[in-house]
């Protein structure tokens, strides 16, 4: 099963979890007021371990008397589990971690992310993504024009008709790095001084010289979803691995930290006001 429906199917099994408890219903009880569900069918749904028709949420979620809002979240995250996006095109030739990022960007409303590193994908270039692919994939057979073309992709969301809130955090070094040469740096730092400027679009520079904060321990994302916070999730991105973080605890967690980052930063017109200057020693 894709991680994207295992992330689905766990906001969605936690919620129901919560949201029987709160009720004050014990599974078995639970079942019996429900038409069409079972003790056993609550369970393996609970815990992700099976798909759900909408019309049998939508029937659980009066049961338990849930909000009108929380209830509309929750079936949006069920309608949505089978939709078919231009991204599974690529399902051949990219990992199913950069599948899953983009499926679930499109239906994100909010990406708040740090990166130490690199420039955030959503801002690259085609030119500095093919260069930052090139260098720091692992696998021997990666495609890698075709993770290029999903990256540049991705970046619709920027300026869909709702479009994505991001509020980026980016360290210095990854402006002062020389990825592809004097122009392509030069060329990506003009691409993110567009974006800055987009309503939509927030981003910081944290400063070499920064006291200790929390993302010196790597870069991470919190994806944001429609009307519920506690339906959010975090993406942690390493060389190796990918891991998705989905538990509210956990979450807020990665919030935290994400709010202790962006004090510690400079601010919005300082932080454009140093890209601009990066950019204009590199031209």
């Amino acid at each position: 099963m894709a991680l994207v429906q295992t992330v689905r199917r766990r906001q969605l099994g936690a919620e129901l979890r919560r949201l029987r408890m709160k009720a004050g219903l014990g599974i078995d009880e639970a079942a019996e007021r429900a038409e069409g569900w079972s003790g056993t069918k609550i369970s393996r749904a609970e815990n992700a371990k099976v798909a759900v028709k909408e019309k049998d949420v939508a029937t659980l979620l009066e049961v338990y008397k849930a909000d009108k809002e929380l209830a509309e979240a929750l079936l949006n995250l069920v309608r949505n589990a089978g939709k078919r996006g231009w991204w599974q095109s690529y399902k051949d030739s990219v990992t199913d971690e950069t599948v899953d990022l983009a499926a679930l960007e499109a239906e994100a409303s909010s990406f708040r992310t740090f990166e130490w590193a690199v420039i955030p994908g959503l801002f690259q270039t085609a030119d500095y993504a093919r260069c930052v692919i090139e260098r720091l994939t692992t696998r021997p057979d990666a495609n890698i024009q075709a993770l290029v073309e999903v990256r540049m992709a991705r970046q619709a969301v920027l300026s869909r008709p709702e479009p994505l809130k991001v509020w980026a955090v980016i360290h210095e070094a990854a402006l002062c790095s020389n990825v592809g040469g004097p122009e392509v740096m030069a060329a990506q730092l003009d691409r993110l001084i567009d974006r800055v400027k987009l309503p939509n679009v927030n981003v910081q520079i944290m400063p070499m010289n920064a006291p200790v904060h929390p993302g010196m321990s790597g870069a991470f994302s919190i994806l944001g979803f429609p009307q519920r916070q506690d339906l959010d999730v975090v993406l942690v991105d390493a060389t190796l691995s990918t891991q998705w973080y989905e538990e509210p605890d956990e979450v807020e967690q990665f919030q935290g930290k994400f709010q202790q980052i962006t004090a510690e930063a400079m601010g919005v017109e300082d932080s454009l006001k140093f890209i601009t200057a990066q950019r204009d020693r590199l031209n």
